[in-house]
């Protein structure tokens, strides 16, 4: 039911060629040795994140963020969590794939058809960790906020010890 949904794998390095516009959505991305590109979207655990958008920007900001986010800047949460694990982009963007489910709606109109869409893409976030969690026992490595910290932060925004380290405020 869910596979269904995504787009096929695209290698990182080509993600921005399977976005169009704004349109908001769901997506997955998965880290791999083997090369991904082209196949078809199937749950396994080497998917790394669950991620949705119901911005204006659509998937094309999110993951305009999220790339912005792993090369070492700032404003994704999950992405903060990727590059602590893994600081080098050079070596890890060849390693990225990652699968798309649009909704096309009008995000900015208000009217009941597309903030419906927009409660549909929210669920169907939600839907896809849970069968990630049914299938796995486990939430994907870096939607774990428990296993994976962003920077060594803490949830308030002070920085927690981190082996070897003093924490600083």
């Amino acid at each position: 039911m869910y596979e269904n949904r995504f787009s096929r794998w695209m290698s990182w390095a080509d993600h921005t060629d399977l976005l169009e516009g704004g349109c908001p959505g769901v997506y997955v991305i998965a880290r791999s040795d083997r090369d991904l590109a082209g196949g078809r979207f199937a749950w396994a655990k080497h998917v790394i994140y669950v991620g949705m958008t119901n911005s204006h920007t659509g998937l094309n900001g999110r993951l305009y963020k999220f790339d912005k986010t792993i090369r070492g800047g700032e404003g994704h949460g999950g992405a903060q969590r990727v590059h602590h694990k893994h600081p080098n982009y050079q070596r890890l963007a060849p390693q990225l794939f990652v699968a798309v489910a649009r909704f096309p709606c009008d995000t900015r109109s208000g009217l009941p058809c597309d903030l419906r869409v927009l409660g549909e893409v929210a669920r169907f976030e939600y839907l896809c960790l849970a069968e990630f969690a049914e299938r796995f026992n486990r939430l994907p490595q870096f939607n774990d906020k428990a296993r994976s910290p962003k920077h060594g932060k803490t949830a308030r925004g002070r920085t927690k010890a981190l082996p070897g380290r003093r924490p600083t405020r």
